[in-house]
Order: structure tokens, then sequence, then C-alpha cells
């Protein structure tokens, strides 16, 4: 058999649930983070920052080669380790089925900085340690932590003698770009042999690149208590658990881990199963509970909305439809569901295998009666990266540079009033953004509608960017910005406008709930909810532009926004083309919504996020960069017109 090492990445993935060690890297079992790690990789900025900070290191050296030739590597690393002083990019070290790769190694004799690149950033102003006041680390960095703290005792195995300094070099949110451009000196690029697929503006030096926006932080402390505590499993030293997690994937010996919620983001999960493919979670849990594949499909414990019921899982009841109300604390809300009584509900639609939607019909009309038309609905398109397009922004500084705005009038008459898109290179969107905004909300005194909280977030940013502008309608600006907002926690400053943004989602979280939905409220979960549940709006919208009471910008006169098949309906989303070619549009909102999880300043990117990065680089065609740029409007388009169509299933289940 193939020799089997331990690298790093299989050690992080055994820390996660030692299971996975039996799954990985075997083709029968899907694993769905192969298909989407690159993708992640470019919207979370990791790669881009790897390349900017190997450049503060111009005499590096890298380690190339073929990623499965350990030896090899190993020895390439080896021979440049007899050099007295060096640095070396992907330093290789193999010690006895141990593998992993340095992003950055600085030898100076026998004083090696072992220096660990993330796209994560922190405040470097106010970082004091990892560690909790009560002496834990902190969660958040933990993975890192061990990350760093594997590579170390590897280094040691194989160089005894040597003074490892262990650092995590991260993206500084209290440092500004002080270059134009910064980012744009780091092209990503698929078709890359690179394994980064970031290509470097060729020519360019240390001293293109302006202050530094990384910092170096030492986790000496942090390390030096994992290898000797080992906080993860008291039960056996960080050697021993190394050992234990290397014989385990050697051998091919299933560790078996205890089922729970940590199944819910199990990568190994698929209900697409054959002869050639197999679902390692629904081997886990048969094996367990020796229940069938169908009853594992069944919805699960930590399903549940805000997973309240943690507990029962502790006591072995895995499935949704083995809860009852003694596990919720249920507590009314007088006009509107409780969070309880929500989870309650969905729960008890699984008990009763009941598949109809719960709609709260005279609170949900005592609200639109409460709204002012006409009705404007509006949705922005926004980016956040680690390294800035422009300077004296700061690392991940939100960019707003795209909005769609429909209104809906009394009559019931649906118009794409509006648009803004500014993708631009070198060009700072967010000031004539909001002054488009402003515009285009100022025709009209009605109500305004955002989905969920992104749009209220972004324009607070925009008003402290306008309060440290020298823009001259900077404080007409600011106040208008106030009258259509409240202010959040970071704020200075208290307000509530006078038309303060109506968050569709709550209303939705108050009064609506569809079993199919899963208990999400997302609004790509409910669309195709209400869709599903409305006549009206499909005999609206299977018609032609043209043929129904709403104008588009986008679409031409006989496109059709709603398709059935089989007697399902198609999600308008799907009928769009995509963005780019060979990644659809779910597929790169997918990649950026796993990123958000490890760097959260790019939740809400989605799609939009990749077109604005690649649209900043001056070598794309005319061609591509218009083609970009209609793919972007249609889908924001579609955005603001899927808020229309809920308020219209709102509106005509309150009028039945």
């Amino acid at each position: 058999m193939k020799p089997r090492y331990l690298t790093k990445s299989r050690f992080k993935l055994a820390l996660d649930c030692p299971t996975k060690l039996f799954y990985t890297s075997k083709d029968i079992y899907k694993n769905q983070s192969e298909t989407d790690s690159f993708l992640e990789g470019l919207a979370q900025g990791g790669f881009q920052v790897e390349e900017l900070a190997r450049m503060y290191y111009p005499e590096g050296m890298a380690i190339l080669g073929n990623d499965w030739n350990y030896n090899l590597l190993a020895q390439k690393t080896t021979d440049l380790l007899q050099q007295e002083n060096v640095v070396i990019f992907e330093a290789a070290f193999l010690f006895e089925g141990l593998f992993i790769r340095v992003d950055i190694l600085e030898k100076k004799g026998n004083q090696i900085n072992l220096i660990e690149v993330k796209a994560k950033s922190i405040s470097s102003d106010n970082h004091q340690s990892f560690f909790n006041k009560n002496g834990t680390l902190s969660g958040g960095w933990t993975p890192y932590l061990y990350d760093i703290a594997f590579q170390k005792h590897v280094m040691q195995l194989c160089f005894p003698k040597w003074e490892i300094n262990p650092f995590l070099n991260l993206v500084d949110k209290d440092a500004t770009a002080t270059v134009d451009g910064l980012n744009q000196l780091f092209k990503v690029d698929t078709s890359s042999e690179n394994r980064t697929g970031i290509i470097k503006k060729e020519g360019i030096t240390k001293a293109d690149l302006g202050d530094s926006i990384l910092t170096t932080i030492s986790v000496q402390e942090e390390v030096d208590y994992i290898l000797t505590h080992n906080p993860h499993d008291d039960s056996k030293s960080f050697a021993e658990l190394i050992a234990y997690f290397l014989e385990a994937y050697k051998t091919d010996m299933k560790i078996k881990n205890t089922i729970g919620s940590q199944c819910k983001t199990c990568e190994f999960y698929s209900e697409d199963i054959s002869k050639t493919i197999k679902s390692g979670f629904h081997e886990c849990w048969q094996e367990q509970l020796q229940v069938s594949h169908k009853t594992i499909n069944k919805p699960k414990t930590y399903d549940v909305w805000y997973n309240p019921a943690s507990k029962a899982m502790d006591e072995g009841r895995f499935f949704m439809n083995q809860l009852t109300e003694d596990d919720l604390n249920i507590k009314p809300e007088a006009g509107k569901l409780s969070r309880s009584e929500r989870q309650w509900l969905q729960i008890e639609k699984e008990i009763n295998q009941d598949p109809t939607p719960f709609i709260d019909v005279e609170n949900l009309r005592q609200e639109l009666n409460a709204w002012k038309f006409p009705l404007n609905f509006i949705d922005f398109e926004t980016t956040a990266v680690a390294i800035p397009f422009l300077k004296n922004l700061h690392p991940y500084e939100q960019l707003a540079f795209q909005f769609s705005h429909h209104i809906v009038y009394e009559d019931g008459r649906v118009e794409h009033v509006n648009e803004y898109l500014n993708t631009e290179i070198g060009e700072f969107p967010n000031f004539n953004f909001i002054r488009a905004l402003k515009t285009a909300l100022s025709a009209n005194t009605g109500s305004i509608f955002r989905y969920h909280n992104h749009e209220n977030i972004i324009v607070n940013v925009i008003y402290k960017q306008l309060s440290q502008s020298n823009e001259p309608d900077k404080n007409e600006l600011m106040e208008f910005i106030k009258s259509i907002s409240h202010s959040t926690n970071s704020s200075s400053e208290n307000w509530c406008g006078d038309r303060d943004m109506i968050d569709l989602q709550r209303t939705i979280v108050n009064y609506y709930f569809h079993p199919i939905t899963g208990g999400s409220n997302s609004i790509k979960a409910i669309l195709p909810a209400v869709l599903y549940s409305s006549t009206f709006l499909q005999k609206k919208y299977s018609k032609t532009v043209q043929a129904i009471n709403v104008t588009s910008k986008n679409f031409n006169n006989d496109h059709v926004f709603l398709k059935m098949e089989n007697g399902s309906v198609v999600s308008p989303y799907k009928n769009l083309p995509p963005i780019f070619d060979g990644f659809d549009y779910d597929t790169l909102e997918e990649a950026a919504e796993h990123a958000s999880k490890s760097v959260p300043e790019i939740a809400d990117g989605g799609a939009a996020l990749f077109a604005y990065g690649k649209l900043q680089f001056p070598d794309v065609t005319k061609e591509e960069r218009e083609a970009i740029n209609q793919g972007l409007l249609r889908y924001c388009e579609l955005d603001t017109l899927a808020m229309v169509m809920i308020y219209e299933y709102f509106k005509d289940i309150t009028k039945q």
C-alpha cells in the first residue's frame, strides 16, 4: 500500500473529528471541501496575503515541486538548510510519517522563526494574548494555534537542537494601505500552476508595497501551553495525540467518534450515493444508531432554528421528531412569534409531518397596513478584501459598489426604477454610491425595505467614512444616512431614522414559517417557499415581462422569471447565466459563505466579491468586463425583485 503521512491538514481534520481520518483521501467517500477549498481561499484573500507576506523577505527561496513527492520536497528543504542564514517559503519537513510545509521559515543559525500566514484580521493596537481571562485558549484562534503547534512539533523532531519561535502573520485592522493598487499587484488566476493561484506583478519590490498592512505576533506562550498541556484531550499528551492519529491513518483504522451536533458541518455528507460513492456521515450514523439511510435523512435535532436542544443530542435524541415541548422554554410574545414558539412550530410540523406553512395573518396584515406607499425595496452588493484596492483604506474595509431599487405602488404596479454599479479600476465607489441612493430614495417618502442587517451595516460604515472625509456634501449625506437607518453598536453616535429601513426578514421571522425552508430564513430559502405556496405568484411570473405589470432594466420583454419543471418551481436564479465561465452563481455564493466563517468581514459578499475583484485588473477585456457587469446587474435586480415577490405573497394571503 502507498505510504500514508499525517500532514497538518489531516491533523486539523482529526482535531475536528478523528473519524474523518478514515474517510479522507478515499475517492469512494464524497468530500465536499475538495470542490470548494480553492474558491474559499480566494474569497478569504488568503492566497494574496501569503504572496504579500513573502514580499517582505526578498531573499526568500520557495520550495517548488509535486506536492505528493514528500521525500523530494523534504530533501530540497534540507539542502537549503545547510546555509547558516536562509529564508524558505513552503519549507517541507518529513519525520517518520509526519509531514508539514511551513509558510515562511527564517533561519539564523539555530534560531528559527516559524511564521504561519493567515488572512484572518486582528487589531495590533489592542492585542495582548490569545488566552482568555480564565487561562483557556481563545476559541476562535485555537485551530490556528494547534496548526502551528503541530508544525513546531514536527520541526523539533527533525532538528532537536533548534530554538523554534512560532509566529502568526496576520492582517492588521489598524493599518491602512499607503499606496493605490496594492491588491492589484497580486492577480488571482485560476489557470495558474502556482499553488496559490496568484501571479505577482512583474518587477515589483518591497518598496512598491508602502507601509505594511500585516502584523507578526509571537504565539510562543500559547504554543508551549498546547505542547505541554494539550487542552484538546487531557487524556493524552500532545505527542501521544499525534502518534494516535498517525497510527490510525497509517493502518486505516476508523476512530469512532460520538455523533452529535458537530456532525452538522461534516464535509463527508452526501445524499447522492451509489456503488462508487459513499457518505461517511451516513456510515457513522448507521454504525452507531443501527438505522436506515432513509431515517438518517430525516431532520436532525441540530436543524432546529438557533439549535436550542443541544442537550437532547447528549441524551441520544438525534432527530427532530424526538423532541418535546420540555426541551424548550417556550415564552410567547404579544403580536408575533417568539423565538421559542417558532422553534416549537418547526419541531411540531416535523413530528406531525405537516407540510403546510404557518402564517399569522392577522398580525401580518396589521404590519403591512402600517407600511407607507410607494414601497421601496433595495439590495446592496459590497466587497471587503484583505488587501485594499486603494490607499487610505483599512484591510477588509467595506466598499459598496452596487445597488438595485424596486418600487411597488399602491395600485400593484412594480417598477425597477433605479440601479447603481461602479466597478471602475481605482475608483472609491462609496460616496457616489450613497449620493445615488439618496437621489433614488428621496424621490418619495414611502417605506424602505432591506433583507436582514447588511444594508444597515453598510450605510453605518459609509457614515463613518464620510465623517472622516472632506467631501463638500458630507453633512447632507450623513443626515440622509441617519434618516434611513439606525446606529450599530460600533457607532459613536445613537440614532434611529424616521424612514429606518424595514427588515423584511424580521417580518418573516415574526409571522411566517414554511417547513421546506428547513428553519432557514435566508432569502434563498424563503423565495422558493413562497413561490411553491403561491398560485398568484406562479401565474404572474410564469408570463413574460411584457405581459405582467413589471418593468425591468436588465431583462428583455420576453424574459420569464419563473419556470416549472415536473410540477415543481424552478428558482428564478437558475434561469440566469453564470457571471463567470465555469462557476455558477450558487457555487460562488457557497464558497464565500464558507469562507466567511473564518473571515467574517466578507459575509454577504457572495458572487459579487469575486466579480468586483476580477474587474479591478486592467487586463480584463472590454467584452468580458461588459459581460460581468451585465451579470451583476441582472443578479442584483433579481435580489430586489425576490423581495417584491415575498411582499406580493404576503399581500395576497392577507387579502384572502
